[in-house]
């Protein structure tokens, strides 16, 4: 097992992608902390992957953008495993459909809060932990970040703002043995997106399973040399 006492935080780990990412880090050996929103996701979560009592995952209802929550957490979890050493941040959320002169600016903070002060809260107090013993953060952007945002600004501009965040994380803890890189999906195959687009194809998106193995390599001991980069996940879609 590739992640055999390694410590993973997955933010957004009881949703569609999270809980394949969740699968995936717990089948490699790692143990998984999972800051949830609502009571008894973690328990379903646990249903739905058909765990272990004994499988090593815990976790605690946080606000992810309430900043002295995600500090106090992040160290009850790293105080409890001895460290953290891996960071993916899924939590986020999608908002849209109209051109920017009919999107009000309420609707542009939330993508703002959702998508990228989540991902700055969990990025900085998460890297705080893995300073000085190297460790691996993966953020979920979107394909919306670096293609047309028609109808979709609020969160395009959203997404990508989590691009540069990435860069320069990258580049602030290289010397720290701490690597950040990122992952665009397009439409994934989850229960909520076929419940949305009913008449789409399906065999056309990507599983999350499948996104969750690239996720795997990203902080797996083979990527190592890899940091900064943002790796389309598209599929046929």
């Amino acid at each position: 097992m590739i992640l055999a006492e390694k410590v993973a935080l997955v933010t957004g780990g009881t949703g569609g992608l999270g809980g394949a990412v969740v699968a995936a880090l717990l089948r490699e050996g790692a143990a998984v902390a999972l800051p949830y929103q609502h009571t008894g996701e973690i328990e379903r979560l646990r249903e739905r992957l058909k765990l272990d009592a004994d499988a090593p995952i815990s976790g605690a209802q946080v606000e992810l953008t309430d900043e002295r929550a995600v500090e106090a957490y992040y160290r009850q979890v790293a105080d409890q495993h001895g460290g953290l050493d891996i960071l993916i941040n899924i939590a986020g959320g999608f908002g849209g459909g109209q051109p920017v002169h009919e999107t009000p600016w309420s609707l542009w903070q939330q993508q703002l809060d959702l998508n990228l002060k989540t991902a700055v809260l969990s990025s900085h107090y998460g890297a705080l932990h893995m300073l000085n013993r190297g460790g691996a953060i993966v953020n979920v952007s979107t394909r919306t970040a670096v293609q047309s945002g028609k109808h979709l600004a609020a969160y395009a501009a959203s997404k990508r703002a989590v691009l540069q965040l990435t860069e320069a994380m990258a580049a602030e803890l290289l010397e720290h043995n701490v690597t950040v890189n990122a992952i665009l999906p397009s439409v994934i195959d989850t229960p909520g997106n076929r419940s949305a687009m009913p008449n789409a194809d399906f065999d056309r998106w990507v599983k999350p399973a499948e996104i969750a193995e690239v996720i795997l390599f990203l902080v797996g001991p083979h990527a190592r040399v890899i940091s900064g980069v943002a790796i389309p996940v598209y599929g046929k879609a």
